[in-house]
């Protein structure tokens, strides 16, 4: 992964693989307060493809946007959220599930991991990978190799999930510019645009109905208070950290949890 900007365009990037349907995704995506393209990534897989207005324009690092918004999500949706992100100096992943802590892995551009091996296996238990083939696999990826750089990493990592399903569209490549990205992707055939935050998806028929607040399905409260007791901590840490990134997925949770009871209780009085 070179250092060398392409273009005049920073090299930062990142991608948000979800375990769901699109549909499933764009009826959640509106959390996250950025429109962003959404394709199908494999049979059972989604991909969010950031434009990256956070660590393009705003000077937050990007790989504490995308943690942020993967946790966002993930504590939003009954399914796990894959960060794959990357930028001059590094390059790693953040996998999200529920109200799990947050796993990851980092490798500085040569390739040299700079984390703890127990993420690795602590990652393929929360995917559900064979944890014999799939955990060696993985494991190989955290030991010094002056062949493989950061970019090689993510493509072995990419490797072992395509035993899980992923299958990354054309022009969807770590390491590619955030901005790059964003075209490649608008050409994918099954490519559609996320909604804005203040807009309501049409998910009468997702499998997510029954627990968003415009629907008023049964598991709507319970969801939104999930959302209102998650939001606060999020946002204490973002603050704490000064992480833009994490800081706006608490404020969203706790809001959107927010209006999710709200929401509830009136359709219930």
């Amino acid at each position: 992964m070179s250092t060398e900007e392409s273009g005049g365009e920073p090299e930062a990037g990142a991608l948000l693989l979800c375990r769901a349907a699109p549909d499933s995704v764009a009826a959640v995506a509106p959390l996250l307060g950025e429109r962003m393209p959404l394709a199908g990534a494999g049979g059972e897989w989604s991909v969010l493809v950031p434009e990256g207005g956070p660590w393009r324009h705003g000077g937050e690092p990007v790989d504490r946007v995308v943690t942020g918004w993967a946790a966002a999500l993930a504590v939003g949706a009954p399914w796990p959220v894959l960060a794959l992100w990357w930028d001059a100096d590094r390059a790693g992943y953040t996998l999200a599930s529920g109200f799990h802590r947050p796993v990851g892995y980092v490798w500085l551009t040569d390739g040299t991991p700079v984390a703890e091996g127990e993420a690795m296996r602590t990652f393929a238990a929360r995917l559900g990978l064979d944890p014999v083939l799939d955990l060696e696999s993985l494991e190989r990826l955290t030991k010094p190799d002056p062949d493989a750089d950061a970019r090689a990493r993510l493509g072995g990592l990419l490797a072992v999930l395509t035993r899980a399903g992923v299958a990354l569209p054309a022009g969807l490549a770590p390491g590619t510019p955030a901005g790059r990205l964003g075209a490649a992707a608008r050409t994918l055939p099954d490519a559609r645009r996320t909604a804005a935050a203040a807009r309501r998806p049409t998910v009468d028929e997702s499998p997510l109905a029954p627990w968003l607040p415009w629907v008023g399905g049964p598991g709507a409260r319970v969801l939104a208070l999930a959302q209102m007791a998650a939001g606060p901590p999020l946002t204490a840490w973002g603050v704490r950290h000064r992480s833009g990134g994490w800081t706006a997925a608490g404020l969203l949770l706790t809001a959107h949890g927010a209006l999710g009871a709200a929401y509830a209780s009136s359709r219930r009085a």
